[in-house]
């Protein structure tokens, strides 16, 4: 499950479609509809949220937004009532780690949108979210590069 927290009108086609029926996978297991993904640290966000069903709904809505705006017909009657809520926080960390993510994913499966938006520095965050001075989120499972498998002989060869 992949709840970005950047801002949708970054992402290609699929990732649009994927991220709205990993928002619908997401609010149905906040009304508790679903058996799985109870514990996905992705749901830490919104379970923590003074509001969790609005707040997925809120969130649901800037997705279908920017399906309006591309000409897509997602359904929404699926998304609740969408009312005013907290922002949730994003840390600038999450929002370069994401970003990183994205421009990986773009640049296989949608190259003249990954040059589109390569040299972007500074992406915005998701219209629910409220960017803040931080590291990458706890929750985030972030794949480290790994240490020196082989150190180096006095020489400095490895």
């Amino acid at each position: 499950m992949r709840l970005w927290s950047l801002h949708p009108k970054y992402l290609d086609a699929q990732g649009l479609v994927a991220l709205w029926r990993e928002g619908l996978l997401a609010r149905a297991v906040l009304r508790g509809n679903t058996r799985g993904y109870k514990h996905h640290p992705q749901l830490d966000r919104f379970t923590t949220h003074a509001q969790p069903r609005l707040a997925i709904n809120a969130y649901l809505a800037g997705v279908h937004a920017e399906a309006e705006a591309r000409g897509y017909s997602f359904d929404r009657t699926k998304i609740g009532p969408v009312k005013v809520v907290e922002p949730i926080v994003v840390t600038t960390g999450q929002i370069d780690h994401e970003w990183q993510h994205l421009l990986a994913k773009l640049a296989v499966r949608s190259p003249a949108l990954f040059e589109q938006w390569r040299l972007l520095e500074r992406p915005m965050c998701h219209p629910l979210l409220r960017q803040i001075t931080g590291p990458v989120a706890s929750w985030e499972r972030v794949q480290m590069a790994p240490n020196n498998l082989f150190k180096a002989d006095a020489s400095g060869v490895a």
